[in-house]
Parts: structure tokens; C-alpha cells; sequence
């Protein structure tokens, strides 16, 4: 353990109003509104790979195999990677700047719109509850693998488990989840030189694979454009987690320093092993493979290759590690989930109980209301966990994709606001210079093309009901939410300094005012503990001698 992570645990409290149209909550006892400052710079940049290497990757990738083939499977994730990227990018500017509970779902409500931030937050906070309830069928559909022991009963047992977890300390949460990405990573790094291995002829057929089941009659695009599109759905649900990256920052220990070294740092990691692991699944495992998504069951690539080497101990090896990611990204959704609902409490636009925490910094009625939707899992039995998992992955991807058109919302009102009250982009404390002007644009436009787009299977050549559902219900229900805040608050009957209100005979739009929204409010300022943590980080990489100071480099890099 570093000497920062030693040092007393800072505290910082809830979100001020911003919006005088919204009633002030009655004072509460400050010490009971409180999250802490625990998570140190490893434990976040691993929760940011634990968030994305899990469900998605392990199991998604099976799904978006067998339905688009290895070539759409590519194309799809280095596409939707790239667009990850810079989404990370444009909320690490504005989770650096405002390290505050809520990330996005706050930021589209400073910055943008309430109501949006309203309608957006609310849906994110049902996509972590959701996630957690698709990540304990993913658990199920994993066991089922050495046995089909009552299914309800491991769903149960580990839902218990992640509360207990989540319920305890966040220190607990960030350790746990650190262990659990270091086991993802050293086992995606073995199964990228297993794959290579495999494929050059160390398989149970000892032949070289090639390129052959890109060959195969379908292949490589299977489905034509209706699978192609379908993928990318799959490939939102597994990069999901990348997003939630900013709730952290209000748990963060120096943000203003290590929310830029994280978001620089990790998404590359992310990327590599996605896109390795992505292409060597479709070079040696063939989309026909058997199970390989299907209504009862879904079989992880991942051990499917460790099969090929011939070692039924090596497949259940990898399906272990399959199974204790399935936990890592439950957990990682909860925790999320909670800090979205304790922001939205925040700021007013949930009720005053969910920001309410123990002594120990956690909202534990926040943690209680978002574990229940998982109740959701124990219906698996009766439509089959396969397709449950399915229906889960397309509600949980197209969330992800709102959410990251919504962060390209937010850093384009929020960089029209900076630059138009006088700020130079230099002034910001992370800046992505290479991003400036389009990226914010880029990222609306791109990511409402795919959320528009991707659910073209569930319409031709067939229409299905139940699949059309899964992949635009989220649509209708952001414009109910959104009218319903709207239309309550009525934002612009109210002189407020934040929002320029714009009345016409049917409609009032609460778009927050750039020329006048507080820029100044909830920036983070260095404290003492900060500087003694840079000042440590400093002295070990540079004083010392040479073995010393490159082991502590490697540290940093690692860690």
C-alpha cells in the first residue's frame, strides 16, 4: 500500500441547488451526508477496468460472434471503442474540473438542461440496476457450465454478497474490485497468448487455423447489415462501464491530479485488450459453434479457446476467471448505480432519504433501492436465462449509448460556457487539446446514428416485437421523463440566473444560459494531503538509485 492511501480520509458534501425553481431540502445532519474521499489512483483505474472488462467481453463477445460474424465483430468494437475514447475524454475535462457525486447525470443538469439531466440520470441509475441483474444471470448462464445446481439460488447468493460488499466501506468495494481486475488482466493477457497458440497449431486438431472461419459460408459478415448493426449494440453493452469512470471522481483521493492520469491512462489498456482479444476470437472460434448464444445458454469464447488447447483444466480455469468477472462487473454496477441515485438526492431531483449516509460514507438506502431491481434475475428461469441475458444486454447497451451522447451534450454547453465567459481552454486543469472544437459533436451525432440504427434486425426481415422493445423502449421513456420534469417545475415561469427560459404557447425550455451558469462552484482545491501524495509519487521516481526508481516507474505504470 502507498503512503497516500495512509493518510486520513477526506469527506466533501452534497451538491448545492443550482436551480432556485427547485424547494431547498430542510437541514440534515451534515455528518450523515457525507461520501469519502477512499479510492486511491490504483484502485480507481482498475475499477475502470473492472467496470468494462466483464460481462460484455466474456460472454457479449459470443453473442455479437454468432450473430454478426468476426469481421462485423471487429469493425463494430474498434468503432465503438474509438467513440469510447473520446467520450472519456470530453467527461474527464469536467470530472477533473468538478470532482462531484453524479458525474454526467449532474453535469447535463448544470450545464445543459434539468430536465434532460433528470430524464438521463434517472434512466442511468435503472441501466446500473439492470446491469446488476444481467451480470447475476451472467452468473448463472457461467455455473451452468460444471452445473445446472437451481440456478435462483446463485443469483440469491451473490446478490447478498454484493450488498454486504458495497454495504461496508467503500475502501472495501475499491479492494475488492482492484484483486478482481488484476485477475481479468493477467487472464486476458494469457488468453491473447493462448489464442495466438491456438491458432498457429497449438489446438486439439493441431492444425493451423488461420484465417478459416472467416471463410466459412456466411462468414465474415454474418447476417449482412441487419447482424453487422446488431453488433454494435452488444459492443455498447461491453464497453459500458468506461462512463461511470466520473462517479468515482467524487470518491477520489487528488482528482484534480489523478482523474487525468486515469482517463490518459486506462482507456488505452482497455482498448488493446479488446481489440487483441476481439480478433482472436474470430480467427479460432468459428460463429457456428454450438451454444454459442442461444435461448438457455451462452458459452464464453474465452473458454472455448482454452479448450482448443487440449486441457479441460485450462477451459475450467478460464470459465473461473469468466465467473469471478460476471462478480467484479455486478458489483462495479452497483456501486455506480448507488452513487447516480445518492447525486440525483443531491440535487434535488430524488427524494431527500437517498442522500443519506452512514458514518462510514455510504448511502445505504441509495445501495438498497438500486440492489432491489436485481430481482429482476429470478425471472430467468421461466423465459431462459439466455435470452434474458439478451433482452438485459440490448436494454443495458442502448443506456450506455445515451449516456455517452449525453456527456458529448454536457462538454459542448460546458466549453461554450467557459470560452464565452472569458476562460481560456489552457485555464482547465485536464484539457484534451486535440479534441477541440468537433469532439462534442461528433460524439452527439455518431452515437445517435447507432442508437437509431442498430435495432434494424428487429425490423427487417421480420419485425420482433420483444427485440424492437429491447432496443428503443429507452427512447419514449427520456421524452416522458423529460416532459414529465418539465412540466412539473416549469422552469421558465422562474427568473433564474442559471437557465435562459424560452416561453412559447405550448412549451418551455429550462436550456441552461452559458453566459451566466457558475463556472466557479464545485471546483476542487488541492489539499494538504494532495500535495504530500505528488510530493511522494515525485521523490520516488526521481531520487534513489536507478533499479529504484524504475521499479517505482513500473509501479505506477502498473498500478
Amino acid at each position: 500500500m502507498v503512503e497516500s492511501e495512509l493518510l486520513d480520509n477526506k469527506s466533501y458534501g452534497s451538491i448545492e441547488n443550482d436551480h432556485p425553481d427547485v424547494l431547498p431540502v430542510p437541514p440534515v445532519d451534515r455528518e450523515q451526508r457525507k461520501l469519502h474521499r477512499g479510492l486511491s489512483t490504483r484502485q480507481v483505474q482498475m475499477i475502470a477496468i473492472a467496470g468494462t472488462i466483464g460481462t460484455g467481453l466474456f460472454l457479449g463477445t459470443g453473442s455479437s460472434l454468432a450473430k454478426g460474424g468476426p469481421a462485423s465483430m471487429l469493425i463494430c468494437y474498434t468503432i465503438i471503442g474509438f467513440i469510447v475514447y473520446v467520450t472519456l475524454l470530453l467527461l474527464g475535462e469536467m470530472a477533473t474540473q468538478y470532482p462531484i457525486a453524479g458525474s454526467f447525470g449532474t453535469y447535463c443538469v448544470r450545464f445543459f438542461s434539468p430536465s434532460y439531466g433528470f430524464a438521463l440520470a434517472w434512466n442511468y441509475w435503472f441501466n446500473d440496476a439492470v446491469s446488476v441483474a444481467s451480470d447475476l444471470v451472467a452468473a448463472q448462464l457461467v455455473m451452468s457450465y460444471w452445473s445446472d445446481w437451481h440456478p435462483w439460488a446463485i443469483g440469491l447468493i451473490f446478490w447478498f454478497f454484493l450488498v454486504g460488499i458495497n454495504a461496508i466501506h467503500v475502501k472495501a468495494y475499491g479492494e475488492l474490485e482492484y484483486w478482481l481486475a488484476s485477475l481479468k488482466v493477467i487472464a486476458i493477457v494469457v488468453f491473447i497468448i493462448i489464442g495466438i497458440l491456438v491458432n498457429v497449431g497449438v489446438n486439439s486438431q493441431h492444425r493451423y487455423l488461420g484465417g478459416e472461419n472467416w471463410r466459412l459460408p456466411g462468414a465474415p459478415f454474418v447476417g449482412g447489415f441487419g447482424g453487422f448493426a446488431r453488433v454494435f449494440v452488444t459492443a455498447s453493452f461491453a464497453y459500458g462501464g468506461t462512463e461511470s469512470l466520473g462517479i468515482t471522481a467524487g470518491e477520489t483521493k487528488n482528482p484534480s491530479k489523478n482523474m487525468p492520469r486515469v482517463v490518459k491512462a486506462v482507456f488505452w489498456r482497455i482498448l488493446i485488450f479488446y481489440i487483441l482479444s476481439v480478433l482472436l476470437i474470430g480467427l479460432n472460434v468459428p460463429y457456428t459453434y454450438p451454444d454459442l448464444s442461444s435461448k438457455s445458454s451462452v458459452t464464453s469464447p474465452f473458454t472455448i479457446v482454452f479448450k482448443e488447447v487440449g486441457s479441460a483444466g485450462a477451459a475450467s480455469f478460464m470459465n473461473t476467471v469468466v465467473f469471478t468477472s460476471v462478480i467484479s462487473a455486478g458489483n462495479h454496477a452497483l456501486f455506480a448505480g448507488t452513487r447516480v441515485l445518492y447525486g440525483l438526492s443531491a440535487i434535488h431531483q430524488a427524494p431527500r432519504l437517498f442522500s443519506w449516509t452512514t458514518r462510514n460514507g455510504i448511502p445505504l438506502p441509495s445501495l438498497l433501492a438500486t440492489s432491489s431491481i436485481s430481482i429482476l434475475c429470478f425471472g430467468s428461469s421461466y423465459i431462459g436465462n439466455g435470452q434474458l441475458w439478451t433482452w438485459l444486454q440490448n436494454l443495458v447497451g442502448v443506456s450506455n449509448q445515451i449516456a455517452w451522447l449525453s456527456i458529448g451534450l454536457a462538454s459542448w454547453r460546458f466549453r461554450k460556457a467557459w470560452v464565452r465567459q472569458g476562460h481560456s481552454p489552457n485555464d482547465l486543469k485536464f484539457r484534451a487539446a486535440w479534441t477541440w472544437p468537433w469532439a462534442p459533436l461528433f460524439v452527439v451525432i455518431i452515437v445517435a446514428c447507432l442508437i437509431l440504427i442498430q435495432g434494424w434486425s428487429s425490423i427487417f426481415p421480420e419485425f420482433v416485437v420483444v427485440d424492437f422493445i429491447s432496443y428503443y423502449i429507452e427512447i419514449p421513456v427520456m421524452i416522458v421523463m423529460y416532459t414529465a420534469w418539465m412540466l412539473i417545475k416549469r422552469p421558465g415561469l422562474n427568473n433564474s440566473s442559471q437557465t435562459s427560459p424560452t416561453k412559447t404557447r405550448f412549451w418551455y425550455s429550462d436550456l441552461v444560459d452559458v453566459n451566466t451558469v457558475d463556472l466557479s462552484k464545485d471546483q476542487y482545491h488541492d489539499e494538504e494531503s494532495d500535495h504530500i501524495e505528488d510530493e511522494t509519487r515525485t521523490r520516488r521516481m526521481t531520487k534513489g538509485n536507478l533499479g529504484r526508481r524504475i521499479l517505482w516507474r513500473l509501479y505506477y505504470v502498473a498500478a
